[in-house]
């Protein structure tokens, strides 16, 4: 089927790039062209395992291509995907210019019948909106899908590529049948596809992100009892999970949760409420919960070692929100980093992907290695804030040699309290004591 995507970002370039996978003959629209030009010769803009791969093979078997034209993209095109980025506005609300604006653009190009699915995360009511803009602009067929995106960073390809479900929130069975064809592929496992009304379909996408934020919310206030009343936080996860009921994702105390999505998603659903005037208890405290654990971990570093801490160095492991992503968007680091600097100290960052990424929001004001151990060099005390695999298993004798004094603040609780009491360590975790 020939189709556009029309975004390049993190959902559109995931999105286009495995429907052409698929067989699909896939145009991805931008308007930067230079991020364009890049595209084709497989230089991503984002680190996303095994997409540089699967973008540099459909390229070259001619099924993805890259243009600024979205005219064209539109016009040959029989499927057209929105994936263009909803922003938080200062309310809390979602920025939906640009989703606005490329309806218009459609609309301007439509030549005969074309189903407009959304994939960008939207308020409920949006797609409705589309069809207005478009209706009000061209008088050709079309109909307005919601299709909202269910991928992990760190491991979209395989989210897309082996979804647990697909949701398509469509009017009319036409528009419906289109796009349960486009993922059947997908979906041989006997996976579903959930057809539902379109403002359901835009709902369940906040929902989920939102129910999830709320379980990571909840494992980081368990932890915070836990610690004050002397329970160790891991053992009462694994009793909780063990609970078919409960299940064990998404319960892992430590500094809360980060990224593109989930702060963004609970903003929005909040603030659509009390558009309508309700107010969401639920998820105010969790959102609150969220920024206040990361406050809850750098006052156990100032209760360590004082407030003023300009004779001090940091080594800081791990700067993205999240393992494999250089994502920095909402990631706990920048808030651990800001304080920290703010106070007077010296970091010395390491991360796996997102060096670069952290030196356009902090510059020279913080230093970066090349390596997880050359950080340590001249460091008073070792971070962790991002839990990415090659962390998991260090050589502590190093570390130790390394640091100034063996002191390990452990913001992802990776380490297991006896191997650091054996080490020698001085180690403060989340919800678990040494004692």
């Amino acid at each position: 089927m020939k189709l556009c995507v029309i975004g390049t970002g993190y959902v559109g370039l995931v999105a286009g790039t495995c429907l052409a996978s698929m067989g699909n003959d896939v145009i991805c629209v931008d308007k930067d062209k230079e991020k364009l030009e890049n595209l084709k010769k497989g230089v991503i803009p984002i680190y996303e395992p095994g997409l540089e791969s699967l973008i540099l093979e459909n390229v070259h078997e001619n099924r993805l291509k890259f243009s600024s034209d979205l005219d064209f993209a539109v016009k040959n095109s029989k499927v057209c995907f929105i994936a263009v980025g909803t922003p938080q506005k200062s309310d809390g609300s979602a920025d939906l210019s640009a989703v606005f604006e490329v309806a218009e653009q459609i609309a301007d190009a439509m030549n005969d019948y074309k189903v407009v699915v959304n994939k960008s995360t939207v308020p409920v009511g949006t797609c409705e909106k589309i069809a207005e803009i478009i209706k009000n602009k061209t008088d050709c067929e079309f109909d307005v899908v919601s299709n909202p995106e269910f991928l992990k960073q760190g491991a979209a390809v395989d989210d897309f590529l082996k979804p647990d479900r697909v949701i398509i929130g469509a009017e009319s069975e036409k528009s419906a049948k289109i796009i349960s064809e486009i993922y059947s592929p997908f979906l041989r496992t006997g996976n579903p596809v959930i057809t539902m009304d379109i403002k359901s379909a835009e709902m369940t996408k906040y929902a989920a992100n939102a129910f999830l934020a709320v379980k990571i919310s909840y494992a980081n206030e368990i932890a915070n009892i836990c610690e004050n009343i002397g329970a160790n936080a891991e053992m009462v996860r694994k009793g909780m999970c063990a609970d078919k009921r409960i299940g064990s994702q998404f319960l892992f105390p430590g500094l809360g949760y980060g990224g593109s999505c989930f702060p963004k998603d609970v903003k929005a659903l909040m603030a659509l409420s009390k558009e309508k005037g309700y107010t969401c208890e639920m998820l105010t405290a969790c959102d609150n919960i969220n920024l206040r654990q990361r406050y809850i971990f750098i006052n156990k570093i100032f209760k360590k070692l004082g407030t003023d801490l300009s004779k001090m160095t940091f080594a800081l492991w791990g700067l993205a929100f999240k393992p494999n992503t250089n994502d920095m968007r909402e990631a706990p680091a920048i808030t651990i980093i800001k304080e920290l600097t703010k106070a007077g100290a010296k970091i010395q960052a390491f991360d796996p992907k997102a060096v670069e990424t952290a030196k356009s929001i902090f510059g020279s004001s913080i230093s970066y290695g090349d390596s997880a151990y050359e950080v340590l060099d001249g460091a008073d005390a070792l971070i962790l804030a991002t839990e990415w695999n090659e962390f998991r298993n260090p050589d502590f004798e190093l570390i130790k040699s390394k640091l100034k004094t063996p002191l390990i603040f452990d913001g992802r609780n990776q380490y297991n309290i006896d191997t650091m009491k054996n080490y020698g360590f001085d180690y403060v975790c989340v919800g678990r004591r040494l004692e």
